[in-house]
């Protein structure tokens, strides 16, 4: 059994192109049917604002891994100068079961979720020719950090500007030059949003707070799933979610649209519709375009073994008897 480290997997480094093939290859094997994916569960105990979730999925095709993560999430470890979010991906060997790698790093979560949103502006960006964006992005923890990165490598040619913002204010001290360069920090929330072609929420807002609808045409990345209120989502016609099932609940953006607009299932598409049937297209171009992930354990399956992968390539790890 292979374990890989914290230190391992940055190691490994952060190749883009291939994350988003990655997700996007995933997707693919989603709309086959390859796949199994439950519901996954949320232990809550004594402080319920804390969750640590379980999130099981095998992936066939040449993924072909089973395995699950088990990710934990308790705000106020952010006041004793601890993470907020820690993770362990554990995978399989789909035939027999026998425990093929420990991943022990909150690295490849990020990664994942910054890679389906990667994904998104890919076909976006491919139903709707931009040539310059404006990027705007709420939260500069990790997960924001590491949207940034995403964007640069990916779409940087095309990004005229970044602006950010955050409540605890944004240290850009550790950010890459010259990629600091093009990033600003706004005042407000709404400084970013109103002047954003794509926006994203990586936020741990325990409330709502964006109350006006979005800028025409633009794209919402809402990551941290309960950033919007209802009336400001209340005439956006395309509204795409990784999972009906998943996201209809726990409180995101996407249950309170059904509670109290009306939203359901057939009001959506789902990322499959997107990556493989050019979703998109079906929109007008000033319509603004709402992705809400709860997030997808077979994506996690699919970005750990690309991570074990390169990781044997390479020699990095520790073989564990």
């Amino acid at each position: 059994m292979l374990y890989l480290s914290d230190r391992d997997l940055r190691a490994v480094g952060l190749d883009w192109p291939a994350f988003v093939d990655t997700a996007e290859a995933a997707v693919r094997l989603l709309d086959s049917g390859d796949y199994a994916q439950p519901v996954k569960p949320y232990l809550r105990y004594k402080n319920l604002q804390n969750r640590i979730i379980a999130m099981p999925a095998y992936l066939g095709g040449e993924v072909n891994a089973a395995g699950i993560k088990w990710i934990s999430s308790f705000p106020d470890n952010l006041k004793a100068g601890l993470p907020r979010a820690h993770s362990i991906i554990v995978l399989n060997d789909p035939g027999t079961g026998q425990p093929a790698a420990v991943l022990n790093s909150p690295v490849p979560s990020i990664v994942r979720t910054a890679s389906v949103s990667g994904l998104m502006i890919r076909h976006f960006l491919q139903a709707r020719a931009r040539e310059r964006i404006r990027l705007g992005i709420i939260g500069w923890g990790p997960v924001g950090q590491y949207h940034c990165r995403m964007a640069m490598a990916l779409y940087g040619d095309r990004i005229e500007r970044i602006t950010i913002f955050d409540l605890k204010g944004a240290d850009l001290s550790d950010y890459p030059s010259p990629e600091r360069e093009r990033i600003e920090v706004a005042e407000t929330w709404g400084e970013v949003y109103r002047h954003s072609d794509i926006f994203i929420t990586c936020t741990v807002s325990n409330h709502r707070y964006i109350d006006i609808p979005p800028a025409s045409g633009s794209l919402l990345l809402n990551v941290s799933l309960r950033d919007f209120k209802p009336e400001a989502l209340a005439a956006v016609k395309a509204i795409v979610v990784d999972d009906w099932e998943e996201v209809c609940r726990e409180n995101t953006d996407i249950e309170q649209l059904h509670l109290e607009q009306g939203l359901d299932r057939n009001g959506t598409q789902a990322i499959t519709d997107v990556v493989c049937r050019s979703g998109l297209t079906a929109f007008a171009e000033d319509e603004p375009v709402f992705f809400c992930p709860m997030g997808m354990a077979v994506f996690d399956i699919a970005t750990a073994v690309y991570y074990v992968k390169k990781a044997r390539e390479a020699g990095i790890g520790t073989e564990l008897a």
